[in-house]
């Protein structure tokens, strides 16, 4: 006879309840729930909206997002802000990179205290410098040009890429930068042939964050930006909804398609910026 041994699973304390479930899926569900309606009601007429706001297109029209896309000034706006992000990104994970480098991995006078003002700056919004940072832009001549808006997220953007990449670059052995300096192989070298690549998952993350927080800026286009021919789609989508204020439908469609781009990429690469933070915190 053959004993079967039956092995019953413990619950760990990392194990959610149903309660725990419930409370996820109702904060998944307020979170989604809004984005389906605009995407849905730009598939809606006027007509489906008025007389039943919360209900399924029917039939579905896809005249309004039609509209929308054979539109130039929706593809100029759309340039505006694709320029605007990639500019912002790469500024951002640029200098950040160099910075973090240099604070994580040499000691120098006042060092701590370059991290603490890094530090500092995740208290500092833009909202409560707008007013300076306008006059600054404007004495810079950058006002209604897409610099005036690239330049002053850049600078925003570096504090949270410093806060995430100095423990991914502390986290780089000594060993090999020892062994790198043995081979011939000099700082900048190093700097690009191994730090770089080692910490990839958090140039990654900060990249992901500082392209979602670009296309997604309202306030600093609408003080800086004049002139609709340099309008980011933000911008675009007050002055749509102030210009079609009266066809709900097509305001919808021309909302959904500006939030998409970042929606799609917050999405696609959603596991890496979980992955870089976790590195983040461990280092």
């Amino acid at each position: 006879m053959s004993a079967t041994t039956t092995v019953s699973r413990k619950p760990t304390g990392r194990d959610g309840g149903p309660v725990t479930y419930f409370v996820a899926l109702l904060f998944v569900g307020v979170c989604v729930a809004p984005v389906l309606y605009i995407v849905l009601g730009g598939f809606r007429t006027n007509a489906q909206i008025t007389t039943d706001p919360a209900a399924l297109p029917g039939p579905w029209v896809s005249a309004n997002y039609l509209g929308v896309l054979k539109s130039s000034v929706f593809w100029g706006e759309f340039a505006n802000s694709l320029i605007v992000a990639l500019a912002s990104t790469a500024g951002i994970v640029a200098l950040g990179l160099m910075v973090s480098f240099v604070i994580a991995r040499y000691d120098f006078r006042f060092k701590g205290a370059m991290y603490s003002l890094f530090a500092a700056g995740l208290m500092f919004p833009m909202v409560i410098a707008i007013t300076p940072l306008y006059l600054v832009i404007k004495d810079l001549g950058l006002v209604d040009n897409l610099l005036g808006v690239i330049v002053p997220q850049i600078a925003f953007g570096l504090p949270t890429t410093v806060i995430i990449l100095v423990p991914f670059l502390r986290a780089v052995p000594d060993e090999i930068e020892e062994a790198a300096a043995l081979d011939g192989l000099s700082r900048v070298g190093f700097f690009f042939r191994m730090v770089v690549p080692l910490s990839l998952p958090g140039v990654v993350t900060v990249g992901i964050l500082a392209f979602v927080g670009s296309w997604n800026n309202y306030l600093l286009p609408l003080y800086v930006l004049n002139s609709q021919a340099n309008f980011t789609l933000p911008l675009g989508v007050q002055v749509f909804s102030s210009q079609y204020s009266t066809d709900t439908a097509k305001v919808l469609a021309f909302t959904s398609l500006a939030m998409l781009p970042a929606l799609v990429f917050f999405s696609v690469f959603e596991k890496r910026i979980v992955g870089g933070l976790t590195g983040a915190v461990k280092g």
